[in-house]
């Protein structure tokens, strides 16, 4: 296992993260004699760093992780939680759900600790409740042994949160798609600069780049045959110096045992393969591409229609071009969740990480039906 430094504090380059644990079939219920599994496999390989939050899997994963993390010795492993400010309307509500978080997930302190999904809005409300002063008792408490923020903001937002507080680390979207899309270079080397140590989320887009199209499958196995799609995507990320930690939302062995082989095995991309990665995104966005990461942050629609899974199979039908079975994934869907069902409300594109103007989308995907 590679490894890297977070101020003093070693930690493994590849993560767990848990938003995209494995479920049971035809349920939302956490599989979690699956999960001792990955966690175990996980562990004694050297993964050491375990990334949960307050809202995944409708608030499961903290007990699941917290219940399954407790077999081992707590020295052993680095757990990351995240604080919700959207839950909280003072600061007695953040008190209240810290000690909350620390009993579901069994343990007497953070690792790490995140102020979630920050934007401007919400990082006034850090501001109003003051929060940022018991963020910072905290940790002299020892509670929090690093303090850190997951940026979901307009890039040249980054630079007023990382200077307003002495972050340790910061997690930011990065992949090959997003460094120039969502400017995640700018990003990088702004936290770079000040010293902030580098988190890397949806390093793989939600799965996307692991299930990329035909072309650019070809491009990766022509040069590299047996390496997987995936780990062309974690090796890009890997090569940035300031990248400590990149998350990795597994959901299945096969998927946790690809990603451990990659770090294992760990080589640097070449510049020959760096021109490799530039092909086959050529080949992968095209002009169809929506960059929907399938976070559900936008979830749930008021309207009820199921946004993610509406711009996952559009994303398909972008890259593969089969009209007939876009058209019968969308007639798959309930009725109540369909497309048309949208009244472009806005409510989702303020919970956007990526901006996407989703009831746009729809209405160009209402008129391809």
């Amino acid at each position: 296992m590679e490894y890297r430094y977070i101020k003093n504090t070693k930690v493994s380059l590849l993560g767990m993260g848990c938003m995209r644990l494995p479920v049971l079939p035809d349920s939302e219920e956490i599989d979690v004699p699956l999960v001792e599994k990955m966690v175990e496999e996980a562990y004694k390989s050297g993964i050491t760093y375990f990334d949960t939050a307050y809202p995944y899997h409708n608030g499961k994963s903290e007990e699941v992780i917290g219940q399954v993390l407790k077999k081992y010795p707590r020295d052993h492993f680095y757990l990351a939680d995240k604080l919700p400010i959207w839950k909280c309307h003072s600061l007695d509500d953040v008190r209240n759900l810290f000690e909350e978080q620390l009993k579901k997930c069994q343990v007497e302190y953070f690792d790490f600790y995140l102020c979630h999904a920050m934007n401007m809005e919400r990082f006034e409300m850090y501001q109003k409740y003051q929060v940022f002063p018991y963020l910072k008792q905290l940790k002299k408490e020892g509670k929090i042994r690093h303090l850190g923020f997951s940026f979901h903001d307009a890039p040249q937002k980054i630079e007023i949160i990382a200077d307003a507080l002495d972050w340790d680390f910061a997690q930011i979207q990065f992949n090959y798609l997003d460094y120039e899309m969502q400017d995640a270079r700018k990003q990088y080397e702004i936290l770079t600069s000040k010293n902030i140590s580098v988190i890397v989320m949806e390093p793989v887009r939600g799965g996307m780049l692991a299930n990329v199209c035909p072309q650019a499958e070809e491009i990766f196995r022509n040069a590299r045959p047996q390496a997987s799609n995936a780990s062309w995507a974690l090796r890009y990320v890997a090569q940035f110096e300031n990248v400590k930690v990149i998350l990795s939302g597994m959901s299945n062995l096969e998927q946790m045992k690809d990603n451990l082989h990659t770090f294992s095995t760990y080589e640097v991309l070449s510049c020959e393969e760096n021109q490799v990665i530039q092909q086959a995104k050529k080949a992968i966005l095209g002009d169809d591409f929506i960059p929907c990461t399938g976070c559900r942050y936008c979830m749930p629609c008021p309207f009820g229609v199921n946004i993610p899974q509406i711009f996952k199979s559009y994303n398909l039908y972008g890259i593969h071009k089969n009209k007939e079975k876009f058209c019968q994934d969308m007639q798959n869907l309930e009725e109540e969740h369909q497309p048309d069902r949208c009244r472009a409300c806005g409510k989702c594109m303020k919970s956007c990480p990526q901006r996407i103007k989703i009831p746009d989308q729809m209405k160009k995907i209402g008129e391809i039906l």
